[in-house]
This record gives structure tokens, C-alpha cells and sequence, in this order.
């Protein structure tokens, strides 16, 4: 029976950069997650007895969720529901199914790399059709219907036990519990030489993957042990945890600290990897080296050919507009089209969508392509893997051959994290004031060349998103850039992305502080970002 509940409208129900995210315990708040989720089912398009795909990253809270998400489902003339067994499906995995399933869209449930449990974030957000998060016309019609709503529906009947895979029903709805796993790791056999990193495995390539007790554990003890042969201890941090093992599943030389320790000891194996909550983010390491997200971009898209799946080249390559130019180059030299757009990977579906662009990557450990439209980790590393199987040589051989070829971008971004939400705007409004007048001014050795507010045309369906970042360009290449995350539940982040780029003939081998310290002090002194926010150094270093 479908029941009609009368709720009020909640007003901090935007969604961010990927969905709603809060809280849990602003989550739990009765009519909370059931608002998001009826306004979801009222402003999104979907044909009468369509399919979603429902799942999530196992964190706090998404059992309970997901189960309502099928109810509210049933009641709202789905006509079918395919949800992971356990609640479970990482995002790049969820994304895979609905586009193999031909789906309406999808709920995914994660806030990502921030952290989980009782006290961690939730997050909910939507995707359509093609497979992708949803574009902001869709976000902002479901936000104005969270300003409007009055009552939500379900269905009295409970969701099925989530934890045996098989068909049954809700209501009218049918509701079908998948494996997580199988249909995603099948799709990573038509892409990637199984058999050659197989091969490699067993002529003594070591590794070490760390899933950070988040949702990749299954996926990689599936891809990683059973079907490439890694020995058992190559998954470290394998199951999943609702808080994910009291730790924080962002995988980043921080939160991932144990791994890269390990990765410079003397005991390193080969390859290192990490991915975060949802599975959809990667950090890769070498013996001895962090490859950054930005450098590792363009090592994948500069030897992608290497690997079955994108044998005949490809199209194109997108980044984040914080993201280094260090893809640039590599569309460059292979005459092919670069596209830079806003953060969010919701910037890049149309590109793919078009057959603009096959590679995709975020300075925010997010890559990927076009076999699904959202980042993914374990695609990253797989790639990876297959590159140093064909090649034969090391993680730092192959970055150092990369930088010779087409120079080095020196990157590092600071983040400031939980800044007061006042300072931190005021100081991008300060920013913002000062634009016009920047250009020609010098700081130390640095001219600025030109200032600007980054916006975005989307070159398939001409929408334009403004107010992206600021970006300040020296002579010479290097860059600043500042920006507030749209992934944060509490405060502000302040994002600020520093750059120096050194050509193929140039000093490839300083270290990121004597590379980058005096655009460091820079930014401090044109963000303000002491006298503003009181802090004198970041809370991290990517």
C-alpha cells in the first residue's frame, strides 16, 4: 500500500559539486533523506515503469537508506530497482550498471572520500541515464522542489533482504539484488590485457592496493586476486567498514600514510595504490615516488594505447580547470583535442557523450574514460598496471621518460579545511574585486600576465557555468589558482593550486618546495589567506 506522509520543506538541500552532503546526524533528522529522495523521484524524467540502479559505499547510514530508497521507489511508479547486494556498489560500478541496463538513472549513496560513522558525513546524489552524475539544470530543478515540497510517498511494505542476491517484489515493483562486483570486473576484462599483467604478477611485478576498509575491497580481492593472480596480502584495509575502520578514505599521502611509508621504505613492492569511499578516486605510487594526480593523467592518456581497450588512440582528453597542465601537453604533441572545464565530473559527460574525449582526470585523484561516465579508481590502476606490463620498467622510469618528453608541470594543492564560511568568502570576494587590476602587477620574480573568474561554455549544449575560480597567470606559465571545494559539510574549504611548469629541457628534478616556494608565498600574500582566515599553513598538502 503506498503511503502519503506530509512533511516541510528543509532550505540546505543544494546540492554541491556531487550531491547532498551533510552529516549523518543531520541526516537522520525525520523527513530529512525522505525530502532529498521524493524530490529526486519528482524532477528527474523517466518514462513509466523505468529501471534505477540503487547503491552505495556500505558507509554509516546507507543500509538504512538504501531501503528506503527502494520503498519510496515502489511507490513512485518505478517499475524496477536494481541495488547491490548488501546495499553495496561503488559509484564507477553503479555507473556501469546503468548504462548496461539501459536505467533511468540512479541513487548513489556516499559522500566519497570525506569520512564515515556515526559522527562522519552521508551524502545522496543522482545520476542519469548515460550513467553520469546529474548536469546542474537537473540538480537545481530537484533543490527548487525541495523548497516546495509538502508530502512524500512509500510504500508500507519493507525492502527485501538486501543480503541474497536473486528477484523479488515491492509493491508493484520489481527488485533485483546483484552481485557488486561481477558485471564491473567483467567490463575491466574487455578493456585491459588480463593475461599480460597476469603474466607480470607471476614473473615477480609486486604491489600493494589499499582499500581503505571503504567499498574497492571486494572489488579489487575479485580483480586483483582472483582473476590477476596477486598473492593474498596484496589487498590491505579489504573489508568494508561503516566507518571505514576509524580512518578517513581519502587516499592521499596523508590519510594514506602507512602506504606511501611503505612505498619509500626499503621493502617497497613495485606499484602502490589507494582508492576512496565510493571507489571512484586513486592515488598511485611507485618505489620511492607519488605520482600526482595531474602527472598520472597524463602518463595514462600518453601510453593508454598500450592497453587493449583504447588500442586505437584516443580522442581526446578533459581536465578540471585546477588540474596542471600537464595533459595539455600530451593532447598537444598528439594533435588531439583538450578541453578544460569546471570541477565536477558531471562537466564531462557531454564531452564523452559527443566522442570528444575518451581520457578524463581531476587534480582531486579522480581519472577515467569513457566506458563509464564517473571517475574510477580501480580503472586508474588497472591502466596502470597494464602500462608497466607492457613496458617492463618502473613506476619512477616510466614518470621520469614522461617528463623528458614533454616537461614537468611542479604542482601542489593546499587545502584549508573547516575555514570560517564568512572569511573564506570574503576572501574569494576580495579576490574577485581585484581582478581587472592585477594584470602587470609583480611579486618577487613573478609577473602577473593575466587574472580572471574562470567560467565554462559547455561546447555540446552551450550552458555556461561562471564563478568556477580564480585564476592568476604568471609570466612564463605558472599559475595560481583559488577556489571553494563544493564537497565539505562543515565550514569552508579553501582549495589553492599552485603550478610551475619547467620545459623538456629544463629542471626536471627539483623538489616541490624549491619549485614552488616562492609561488607559495605568493598566494599567501595575494589570497590574504593568513590576515584572513588565521592560518599559517594548510591542514594538507596534495
Amino acid at each position: 500500500m503506498i503511503q502519503t506522509v506530509a512533511t516541510t520543506p528543509f532550505d540546505d538541500q543544494k546540492p554541491g559539486t556531487s550531491g547532498l552532503r551533510k552529516k549523518v546526524t543531520h541526516f537522520q533528522q525525520p523527513n530529512y533523506a525522505e525530502n532529498f529522495l521524493q524530490a529526486i523521484f519528482d524532477a528527474s524524467e523517466r518514462p513509466a515503469g523505468a529501471t534505477i540502479v540503487i547503491g552505495g559505499d556500505g558507509r554509516y547510514f546507507n543500509a538504512d537508506v538504501v531501503r528506503k530508497a527502494i520503498r519510496m521507489a515502489a511507490a513512485n511508479g518505478v517499475g524496477k530497482v536494481v541495488v547491490g547486494q548488501n546495499g553495496l556498489l561503488s559509484t564507477p560500478a553503479a555507473s556501469n550498471l546503468i548504462r548496461q541496463r539501459k536505467a533511468a538513472g540512479g541513487i548513489i549513496l556516499s559522500a566519497s572520500h570525506n569520512p564515515g560513522g556515526p559522527d562522519g558525513d552521508f551524502g545522496i546524489k543522482y545520476n542519469i541515464a548515460n550513467g553520469g552524475p546529474a548536469p546542474e539544470g537537473i540538480t537545481e530543478a530537484i533543490y527548487r522542489r525541495t523548497r516546495e515540497i509538502t508530502e512524500y510517498k512509500i510504500v508500507s511494505e519493507e525492502a527485501p533482504d538486501l543480503g541474497v542476491v536473486g528477484t523479488s517484489r515491492v509493491g508493484e515493483m520489481e527488485v533485483e539484488v546483484v552481485d557488486p562486483v561481477t558485471d564491473y570486473a567483467t567490463l575491466m576484462e574487455t578493456l585491459f590485457d588480463f593475461a599480460a599483467i597476469r603474466e607480470a604478477i607471476a614473473g615477480g611485478l609486486t604491489l600493494r592496493f589499499d582499500a581503505m576498509h571503504a567499498v574497492t575491497g571486494p572489488y579489487a580481492h575479485e580483480i586483483l586476486g582472483r582473476r590477476l593472480g596477486a598473492p593474498v596480502g596484496t589487498v590491505i584495509n579489504g573489508e568494508p567498514s561503516e566507518d571505514f575502520g576509524g580512518g578517513h578514505p581519502d587516499p592521499n599521502v596523508v590519510w594514506a600514510a602507512p602506504l606511501v611509508d611503505l612505498m619509500m621504505g626499503p621493502t617497497s613492492p613495485d606499484f602502490g595504490a589507494a582508492s576512496d569511499g565510493d571507489g571512484d578516486r586513486n592515488m598511485i605510487l611507485g618505489r620511492g615516488i607519488v605520482v600526482t594526480p595531474s602527472d598520472s593523467l597524463a602518463v595514462l592518456a600518453a601510453n593508454a594505447h598500450l592497453a587493449p581497450g583504447y588500442a586505437n588512440g584516443i580522442a581526446g582528453i578533459a581536465r578540471s580547470m585546477p588540474t596542471s597542465g600537464a595533459a595539455d601537453r600530451v593532447a598537444k604533441k598528439r594533435g588531439i583535442g583538450l578541453y578544460e572545464t569546471p570541477t565536477g565530473w558531471k562537466f564531462f559527460g557531454n564531452l564523452l557523450d559527443a566522442g570528444k574525449v575518451t581520457i578524463c582526470g581531476e587534480e582531486s585523484a579522480g581519472t577515467g574514460s569513457d566506458h563509464v561516465r564517473e571517475k574510477d579508481g580501480l580503472w586508474a590502476v588497472l591502466l596502470w598496471l597494464n602500462i608497466l606490463a607492457v613496458r617492463k620498467t618502473s613506476v619512477a622510469d616510466i614518470v621520469a621518460a614522461h617528463w623528458r618528453e614533454f616537461g614537468r608541470n611542479y604542482y601542489q594543492r593546499h587545502d584549508y579545511e573547516e575555514v570560517d564560511k564568512a572569511a573564506a568568502e570574503g576572501l574569494m570576494e576580495s579576490l574577485r574585486d581585484r581582478l581587472a587590476s592585477m594584470a602587470g602587477q609583480r611579486f618577487g620574480t613573478l609577473v602577473v600576465s593575466e587574472a580572471d573568474d574562470f567560467s565554462y561554455r559547455d561546447p555540446i549544449d552551450g550552458s555556461v557555468s561562471t564563478g568556477q575560480g580564480v585564476r592568476i597567470v604568471f609570466s612564463g606559465g605558472s599559475r595560481i589558482v583559488f577556489r571553494l571545494s563544493g564537497t565539505g559539510t562543515k565550514g569552508a574549504t579553501l582549495r589553492v593550486y599552485i603550478e610551475r611548469y619547467e620545459p623538456e629541457s629544463g629542471r626536471l628534478d627539483m623538489t616541490i618546495e624549491e619549485a614552488l616556494g616562492e609561488l607559495v608565498r605568493t598566494a599567501d600574500a595575494i589570497g590574504e589567506i593568513t590576515k584572513r582566515t588565521g592560518r599559517d599553513a594548510p591542514d594538507v598538502r596534495t
